[in-house]
């Protein structure tokens, strides 16, 4: 499960957002995870709200001149109130004042109380990557992650099926390497998934024969890729026997694959000897996005076909 603890929010963004540790750092062992802002009401970050709280409560100058405001018994009383909640921690947004009693029931209630010297609005623009990123919801899956003419794409199929070899052609025409044998899937947005590769194996392919192979050493620092956003999985099919059922020829509409609720395009590409795999990939991603673009090369010839068919005066032509 991903998550993450109101310290290490702190030590991987405390330079970047400039933020400071004010009070309450009994409670840095606060965590956040995909399971809770799922399951919650509650927003994940925005400013300071005791109707629809946030897990992380932002406050600027206007929310703090709303709390000054107040009586100080009153103050104390809805600051209170909102930490009864799921709150992770108060952020203190722009060179403001900081209000005593906001102080106090930090460190009263164990409350992490953070300042950075940004505006509110720039805060949160900021930080709202890095937690969609850092509790996104996770999946490993068996394959091969590549940038194949600039399109995020997942190479999978049965062990020995030559994922890896036909990796390394692509490579050696210009693609780059994410990962390979396990790619790490990170649904960061609805209709997102971030692929990734484990630490251990970055900059690693293993092939048949030749053993793990150090990608960047030998084709440069081009050839790797960090991440990339997954866009299409090509499928490699390797035929098991005479009852193995012949792909089809014209596919009306293109496969698809759901993972973690994201509907992916898929191409499923038949294995035999003598077929330039590597070309077919390539030839797959371009035809994947000019059917983003609207353009259907297998529609655009039936319908030549059957505008063919046809009289001049619209008969149809075909025979009975």
């Amino acid at each position: 499960m991903s998550r993450i603890s109101i310290s290490q929010l702190f030590e991987e963004n405390h330079t970047r957002v400039k933020l400071e540790w004010l009070a309450g750092r009994a409670g840095g062992n606060k965590t956040l995870d995909v399971e809770l802002t799922k399951e919650s009401a509650q927003g994940l970050i925005g400013h300071l709200n005791f109707i629809h709280p946030n897990l992380i409560q932002v406050l600027g100058a206007p929310e703090m001149k709303y709390l000054e405001s107040m009586e100080v018994e009153d103050c104390a009383s809805v600051l209170q109130e909102s930490t009864r909640h799921e709150l992770a921690c108060f952020i203190v947004a722009g060179s403001t004042h900081i209000a005593p009693q906001l102080l106090k029931i930090a460190e009263q209630t164990d409350t992490p109380l953070l300042s950075s010297p940004f505006s509110s609005v720039e805060l949160m623009w900021m930080l709202r990557p890095y937690l969609a990123r850092a509790m996104a919801q996770c999946l490993t899956v068996h394959g091969v992650m590549l940038d194949v003419l600039g399109l995020g794409v997942l190479i999978t199929g049965d062990s020995g099926a030559g994922k890896s070899e036909l990796a390394l052609e692509l490579i050696s025409r210009g693609s780059g390497l994410i990962a390979d044998d396990v790619v790490e899937l990170y649904r960061v947005g609805p209709e997102y998934i971030d692929a990734r590769c484990p630490a251990i194996l970055k900059d690693f392919l293993e092939v048949r024969g030749l053993g793990v192979l150090n990608i960047r050493s030998i084709f440069g620092e081009a050839a790797i890729r960090p991440r990339k956003a997954l866009k299409l999985i090509v499928h490699l099919e390797r035929p098991t026997g005479i009852d193995t059922v012949p792909a089809q020829r014209l596919p009306l509409k293109p496969g698809t694959e759901s993972i973690m609720g994201v509907e992916l395009s898929k191409v499923a590409i038949p294995v035999a000897a003598g077929r330039n795999l590597a070309v077919l990939t390539e030839a797959a991603v371009r035809n994947h996005v000019l059917q983003t673009r609207g353009i259907d090369s297998t529609r655009e010839f039936i319908s030549r076909q059957a505008d063919l068919m046809k009289g001049p005066f619209g008969e149809d032509k075909t025979l009975v």
